[in-house]
């Protein structure tokens, strides 16, 4: 796709003409934990070490805080732009039950996060609610994170494995992770001392990134999931929460079908785009509050 219609202004860049791009849809589909809606609609987020504002009008967007060489950089890809996502919408559209979900969140864009953070954020999102898992993730940040000013507040960038590595476990504890402090601590000393290289995971084959990323403490199916879809690329993952399950029992399955068998009827059903659709019905799933009876 060619960015020709970048505009420069003082305070940021313009993306003439996006298609399939809604900040609510993107930033409340469950896949990021560092974006905050401010009360003129934009969003301010802290992401590779930058706090960048994003704003859309009409089929415009602004981001604001970069420059034209930062957003063919990092940004692009950040924000998939690169992606036609008409094409895998029409091709969802064409099944009746998904093409629902699809036409609910049509402007959903998967993030192409840092591995590391996404490694950590997905472990201390287990059996966790969202406000907890932002509240512990600033927590961190706030402590072991570098210090980034813009408008005049201070932000912070997550830590590196190598600033998580000095924090003891009691530190840890006091962001409020609760019983997954441990598995954190084990899991930044295997990342800081090189026993896990968690680059050469996101190399391998989807299956094997799949397994490999479990050996992590804390890391079952569904966060592993979580991880390869938004940090990794892998696009047949499709992670199973209790709105993906609902989901997926109201629009194809029977009430009592167990996680894993989910996960594979998915796998399946979408193949290699599985983690576009999960996205899409997970929004649809916990925006609409779905319940099965």
């Amino acid at each position: 796709m060619d960015y020709k219609n970048i505009e420069s202004f003082n305070e940021g860049i313009i993306i003439k003409d996006v298609e399939n791009f809604e900040l609510d849809h993107i930033f409340e589909c469950g896949q990021c934990f560092r974006w905050n809606k401010q009360d003129n609609g934009n969003y301010i987020g802290v992401a590779y070490g930058k706090v960048i504002e994003i704003e859309k009008k009409d089929k415009d967007v602004k981001i604001y805080n970069i420059d034209e060489d930062e957003f063919n950089k990092t940004w692009c890809d950040y924000f998939d732009l690169k992606r036609d996502y008409t094409t895998i919408k029409e091709k969802f559209e064409k099944d009746p039950l998904l093409k629902r979900s699809v036409n609910f969140g049509y402007g959903i864009r998967l993030l192409q996060q840092e591995p590391f953070e996404l490694t950590i954020s997905f472990i201390i999102s287990s059996n966790n609610r969202i406000p907890m898992i932002k509240r512990a993730i600033n927590n961190l940040s706030l402590k072991w994170g570098k210090s980034i000013e813009y408008k005049g507040e201070i932000y912070f960038a997550f830590p590196t494995e190598a600033d998580l590595e000095r924090a003891s476990l009691e530190e840890i504890q006091s962001c409020g992770l609760g019983f997954r402090s441990k598995y954190v601590k084990d899991t930044v000393h295997r990342v800081h001392s090189g026993e896990v290289n968690l680059e050469f995971i996101k190399s391998q084959s989807d299956d094997v990134c799949h397994e490999e990323l479990q050996k992590l403490s804390g890391i079952g199916p569904k966060v592993s999931d979580c991880i390869m879809l938004f940090s990794m690329q892998k696009y047949s993952a499709f992670p199973v929460d209790v709105w993906v399950k609902r989901a997926m029992q109201f629009f194809y399955l029977a009430p009592d079908v167990s996680l894993p068998k989910i996960r594979i009827f998915a796998r399946d059903k979408f193949e290699n785009l599985a983690g576009f659709a999960q996205q899409y019905l997970f929004y649809y799933a916990r925006e609409n509050n779905i319940k099965i009876e």
